[in-house]
C-alpha cells in the first residue's frame, strides 16, 4: 500500500508476456520523489514521462497559487483546486501518502483530503495508540491505510512482523512495501513480501547500494542489490492487484525526472520477462 477492476497496463497477456495478473499492476510515480518542487510542477514531471497513476503526500507545497501552502494546510476549496489540475492531465491518484499528528482530528482531515483527490487507499504510519481510531476512521472513509516503513530506529514498522502485529483485530490496515526501505533493516524484500501475502496494497519501487546500511540513499532501480526478478516474480505468485509506484528519496541533478523514466523502462522490461 484495495482494489477492484484495473485497466491492463502496455503488452496484453500472452504466454510470452508477464501474464494477466502483472499487467493489472498500474505503474505511477509517488510525488515524493519531486519534493523538491511543488505541486503542479510534480504532476508536470509526472505527465511528461507518460505516466498515469500517482501518489500525491499531504505535505508538498501545493504552488503559488495557494499560497505555497503545504497541503495539509489548505481549505476543501484549496483541495479541489488541486483536484482539477489533476483531472486537467488526466492523472489518477490511486492513493495519497498522510501524515496526521497525536489527534483524531488531524488523521480525520488527512483521510478527508485523500477523499477528495479519489484515493483509494491512503500510505501512512499511524501512532500505536490511535490503531483503532484509526482503523475506524478508514472505515468511515470507506478506505485502506497501507502501513509503511522506514527503516530501524525510524520507524516503529521497519520489520514485517510489526506490520502483521498492527494488522491484526483491524480489518482496514494493509501494507505499502517500500522495496527500498528493507534492506537498510537487512531485510530481504522478498523474504518481506512473503511475510505479508495477502495484505500488500501498494508498492513503492525503489533500489539500494547494499544491505545493512541506513544512511544510504537509494540509486535507480535496476543498479543496486536487490533482486527485481524474484521480486516480480513473487508478486505475480501472491496475485497482486495494485499500484507499483517509483519513488526517488535521493536528489539527482537537475532533478529526478531522468531516473523516473529509466525506471519505467527497466520496470516494463522485467514485465516482459515474467514467467
Amino acid at each position: 500500500m484495495i482494489l477492484v477492476a484495473f485497466a491492463a497496463f502496455g503488452q496484453g497477456s500472452s504466454t510470452s508476456g508477464p501474464g494477466p495478473v502483472a499487467n493489472e499492476w498500474k505503474f505511477g510515480v509517488a510525488l515524493w520523489t519531486f519534493h523538491t518542487v511543488n505541486f503542479p510542477e510534480a504532476l508536470a514531471k509526472v505527465d511528461s514521462a507518460g505516466i498515469t497513476y500517482i501518489e500525491p503526500n499531504t505535505f508538498q507545497k501545493a504552488g503559488p497559487a495557494l499560497n505555497d501552502s503545504s497541503m495539509n494546510q489548505l481549505s476543501i476549496g484549496g483541495i479541489a483546486k488541486l483536484r482539477q489540475l489533476i483531472d486537467q492531465r488526466r492523472l489518477q491518484a490511486e492513493s495519497v501518502y498522510i501524515v496526521g499528528d497525536k489527534t483524531v482530528s488531524s488523521w480525520q482531515k488527512q483521510f478527508q483530503i485523500a477523499k477528495q483527490l479519489g484515493a483509494k487507499f491512503v500510505t501512512a504510519e499511524p501512532p500505536l495508540n490511535l490503531w483503532d481510531q484509526i482503523d475506524s476512521l478508514a472505515g468511515l472513509y470507506r478506505m485502506k491505510v497501507a502501513i509503511h516503513e522506514h527503516w530501524k530506529g525510524v520507524s516503529h514498522y521497519w520489520h514485517p512482523d510489526s506490520v502483521l502485529a498492527a494488522l491484526k483485530n483491524h480489518p482496514n490496515f494493509g501494507a505499502c512495501a517500500d522495496l527500498g526501505h528493507w534492506p537498510k533493516s537487512g531485510i530481504n524484500p522478498v523474504d518481506a513480501l512473503k511475510k505479508l501475502q495477502g495484505h500488500i496494497l501498494g508498492v513503492h519501487l525503489k533500489d539500494i547500494a547494499a544491505y545493512n546500511d541506513p544512511g544510504l540513499k537509494d540509486v535507480p532501480v535496476g543498479t543496486g542489490v536487490l533482486d527485481f526478478p524474484a521480486i516480480f516474480q513473487e508478486l505475480k505468485r501472491q496475485h497482486f492487484r495494485g499500484p507499483i509506484y517509483v519513488e526517488r528519496d535521493a536528489e539527482d541533478k537537475p532533478s529526478n525526472l531522468p531516473s523516473v523514466r529509466q525506471t519505467k523502462n527497466y520496470y516494463y522490461d522485467q514485465l516482459k520477462r515474467l514467467k
